[in-house]
């Protein structure tokens, strides 16, 4: 492993791009406040506004709004990860991303294994019915789940035996915040509602399927040492969680959905509790 680590961190030993990672860096790290607080602030609002009718229909759910406001979000966790992503690495995420729409795409037409459902907000352009930026939705939840779980585990983290299933469980769980925020707001549905908020429990159930490959797949192709090593130079890397708690939370807070509230703050005391994420608190 600790040669294999070695030779995957050589990939970011290129000048130019040691020069852009650097400008990359600085420039999350000067605006830390705006992309992971005033950003999902206000998109709690407008997504709130949207949903209540209280927005013109031109910036109603407007997806290209949503799609740069994910895309800030996600900035911190992609510029964190980037100078890790080698080959083998850019392989596993570029087959996640493949997974990710053929399994919406059967969710969609066949109901299999989420639940029947259907989307009823425009997420920008689709291929085959499904939003193209499906794995920007998808695969950061997972992969700040596998980070966060690294930090809180500690040595513990070491075992496979305890490392997987405990990132797997913390990743459904963010579904459980995440999608009864989305059912209130009208991005999707289901056919048949659900007994958690309008969500079913195939959604769930599916999600642990996918979750487990997800989750076993970034295991496999990622340095986990050299994750550590990046999380201890950026304390930002983490702050797509922190828009995640602030988003989703303050979301399913407007629609009174209790238990997915609690589970974000649960998350946010998560964050907290790593001694090596940065809590100090957020300034302009």
């Amino acid at each position: 492993m600790a040669d294999d680590g070695l030779e995957r961190r050589a990939v970011a030993t290129s000048p130019t791009r040691d020069v852009v990672q650097a400008r990359l860096d600085a420039l999350v790290r000067e605006n830390r406040f705006t992309i992971a607080v005033v950003f999902p602030a206000v998109g709690a609002v407008l997504l709130v506004a949207s949903a209540e009718g209280l927005l013109p229909a031109p910036l109603a759910f407007n997806p290209w709004l949503v799609l740069a406001g994910v895309l800030v979000m996600r900035a911190p966790l992609l510029v964190g990860v980037g100078p890790l992503l080698d080959w083998r690495a850019a392989v596993g995420v570029a087959g996640l991303c493949a997974y990710a729409y053929a399994v919406e795409y059967v969710g969609v037409t066949t109901g299999w294994p989420y639940g029947e459902f259907h989307y009823t907000v425009d997420l920008g352009p689709t291929v085959g019915g499904i939003p193209l930026a499906l794995p920007v939705f998808f695969l950061p939840l997972v992969l700040n789940g596998y980070l966060l779980c690294l930090l809180l585990l500690g040595d513990r983290a070491g075992r496979v035996a305890v490392r997987l299933p405990v990132v797997v469980a913390t990743v459904v769980l963010m579904d459980l915040v995440l999608d009864p925020g989305a059912v209130a707001l009208g991005f999707w549905t289901y056919a048949n509602g659900g007994a958690f908020y309008g969500v079913p429990r195939s959604n769930f159930l599916g999600w642990v399927g996918s979750a487990t490959l997800s989750v076993l797949v970034l295991d496999r192709v990622l340095d986990r040492t050299a994750l550590l090593d990046r999380l201890d130079l950026c304390p930002f890397m983490l702050d797509d969680l922190v828009s995640f708690v602030l988003l989703w939370g303050g979301i399913n807070a407007w629609f009174g959905n209790a238990l997915p509230v609690a589970l974000a703050a649960l998350f946010g005391l998560g964050l907290l509790w790593t001694d090596r994420f940065d809590s100090t608190p957020f300034r302009p």
